[in-house]
């Protein structure tokens, strides 16, 4: 694999080719990227974290965070997009993490959408963050590529800096208990009042959204459903089992 050279960014024509990458990632029009050079600009000279992964020279993805609450404590990831595969997203992670603890920090924050398998797997067993609070439809509708019009639900997900870097991995419970499962392509809800709940996930959301908007539908009410009521009763998420299921552990 080549290596990546993972740097901050601070100049108007750097940030321009991070707003065009996340421009194409996101499937927008070049001058209506998720986040705008200038506010990029702002953020870095304000001592906020923008860097770029770079590939043989070519900007391959980009990260920008800014300090959350608690003051002190915390970083706030606003959004990462990569090229898929070769690691790109892992080595942006990672110097995130490493930026954030040379700067006095234990903790950084992130939103997702906790459909899309793939980013619950790099999230929960790469990383080793914790899903801690369901969001509804936290940025309204979003008709891109990504959400496809869907309401974008979101889990704030915090990675513990003070604990060992991933990947995590665990046993699964006996008496564990499905809240959601997956039969033919649908979602079934089941009860939630064993100690141990497993939630399963579609197979490719952001297919489905295109493709049968109303399955799509009907995974995201079964997930905020079930997720979002274990979690507001103070359940905990302990990992993702077979890249398909959350696992929650109920409080006694």
């Amino acid at each position: 694999m080549t290596a990546l050279d993972v740097r901050e960014l601070h100049s108007m024509e750097d940030l321009d080719t991070v707003s065009r990458l996340y421009a194409d990632i996101w499937g927008r029009a070049a001058d209506s990227p998720p986040v705008s050079a200038e506010v990029m600009r702002a953020l870095s000279h304000a001592g906020n974290y923008v860097a770029g992964a770079y590939e043989q020279g070519r900007l391959v993805g980009a990260s920008v965070a800014f300090y959350g609450d608690p003051v002190g404590t915390t970083l706030h990831s606003h959004i990462t997009g990569a090229s898929q595969g070769r690691g790109i997203g892992l080595a942006l992670k990672l110097h995130q993490r490493r930026w954030a603890l040379d700067r006095g920090l234990r903790r950084i924050t992130w939103t997702y959408d906790p459909l899309i398998r793939r980013n619950a797997y790099f999230n929960l067993v790469k990383l080793g963050a914790r899903p801690e609070e369901y969001l509804r439809s936290f940025y309204g509708a979003m008709d891109d590529a990504i959400n496809g019009g869907d309401e974008s639900d979101r889990v704030l997900t915090a990675w513990d800096l003070t604990a060992p870097a991933g990947p995590y991995t665990f046993d699964l419970p006996a008496g564990a208990a499905y809240g959601v499962r997956d039969l033919d392509g649908r979602p079934v809800i089941g009860p939630t009042d064993a100690g141990t709940v497993l939630i399963d996930l579609p197979d490719d959301i952001e297919s489905l959204r295109r493709t049968d908007p109303g399955a799509a539908r009907d995974w995201r009410l079964a997930v905020r459903h079930t997720l979002g009521g274990l979690l507001a009763e103070g359940a905990r998420v302990a990992g993702l089992h077979d890249r398909r299921s959350y696992v929650v552990h109920r409080t006694a």
